[in-house]
Order: structure tokens, then C-alpha cells, then sequence
């Protein structure tokens, strides 16, 4: 049995807070080192500099040992904790009638640990280089953004319920005139 070696990589101290810091850790986590730069570069959240760094530093580890096969690198590890306050202390800004209210700067320490995976290194189904195939109405054929394939389809005719209601809208039968000055009824 071989011994699966993990390289890794910390920045401690950086000026994020670990909750922004941690959305780009779960971006990331589980991915190929290839794939998960790629993301990173592309990734708007301001904690994606940071990760972006610390994931090259730890590729950079991994090539110092020539076993590795760098291509093969899968993020195997990927956390941010939080860090102290800056300074040490909470800093404080005027509030209303002469108070003074407090706020933290926080700090964090993030970890990236790389490892090489065992076989061919495949992205997830679904991530970028192997697209999901989609489901009929899920909004990613109308382009409507990338949450849009979550919501269930709705057939086209399906009334709504009354605003406040809790009971379904019954549908007006068929050949019922409307009450109101539609596009396909002028007055006379």
C-alpha cells in the first residue's frame, strides 16, 4: 500500500475574515489544482486573491518532490479559521448623541492541501470543463444566471395563487371573457 503524501500551503494572519474567506474555500475544495486556479482567477469574491496565491505556493511545494506528477493535483483539504482581531482589540467609530461604537477587524488563517489522486484526474460532474446536461426548463437554455437551473419548471398556464392566500387560484373556464382592458380586447 502506498502512502498518499499531502503537500500544503497556509497564509496566516491575512486581512480577510474567515466567512468571506470560506465561500471561495467550498468554490475550490475537492477540485483539480488546474481547474481550481482556473476558478479562482475568474472568481470575483476578493477572497479568491488570497486562495489563489496560497494554492500556487502549495503547487510549488509539490513540485519540489519529483515523484509527484503535478497535472494529477487535486485540492484535497481547504479551510479558512479565523485569526485574531487586527491589533489585537476592537477599534471603535462616533455614533449618535457622542457614543462610540465598536467594530473588529478581523484576521484568518488559510490552509490549502494538495494531493496527487490515484488515477486520471476528472472534474466533477457539473463543474466547468464537463457541463451538466440540462433538464428541460431549468433556465439554463433562457440564460437567466447561474442559480436559475435550481427552481422548478412551471407549465405555462399555471395560475397563481391570490396574494395573502393560501389557497390555489382557480383558472377562469375556457371562453370566459375577461374584466379587464387586455392587449386582446379594446373598448368599443
Amino acid at each position: 500500500m502506498s502512502v498518499v503524501k499531502e503537500f500544503a500551503a497556509r497564509h496566516r494572519f491575512a486581512h480577510i475574515t474567515a466567512r468571506k474567506a470560506r465561500y471561495v474555500a467550498d468554490l475550490i475544495r475537492g477540485r483539480s489544482v488546474n481547474e481550481a486556479l482556473e476558478l479562482l482567477q475568474f472568481t470575483p469574491n476578493r477572497g479568491a486573491a488570497f486562495y489563489g496565491k496560497v494554492l500556487r505556493s502549495a503547487i510549488a511545494n509539490a513540485s519540489q518532490d519529483e515523484d509527484v506528477n503535478i497535472n494529477r493535483l487535486v485540492v484535497s483539504h481547504c479551510t479558512a479559521d479565523d485569526g485574531p482581531l487586527l491589533q489585537g482589540r476592537l477599534r471603535y467609530r462616533p455614533g449618535p448623541q457622542g457614543r462610540a461604537m465598536p467594530y473588529a477587524k478581523k484576521l484568518s488563517h488559510l490552509t490549502i492541501r494538495v494531493r496527487e489522486s490515484p488515477g486520471e484526474a476528472r472534474p466533477k460532474k457539473g463543474s466547468i470543463a464537463e457541463p451538466a446536461p440540462a433538464a428541460a426548463g431549468t433556465g439554463e437554455e433562457t440564460g437567466r444566471g447561474q442559480g436559475a437551473g435550481r427552481r422548478r419548471a412551471k407549465p405555462a398556464g399555471a395560475a397563481r395563487p391570490a396574494k395573502g392566500s393560501t389557497r390555489p387560484r382557480k383558472a377562469p373556464p375556457a371562453g370566459a371573457r375577461s374584466t379587464g382592458v387586455g392587449p386582446e380586447e379594446t373598448k368599443a
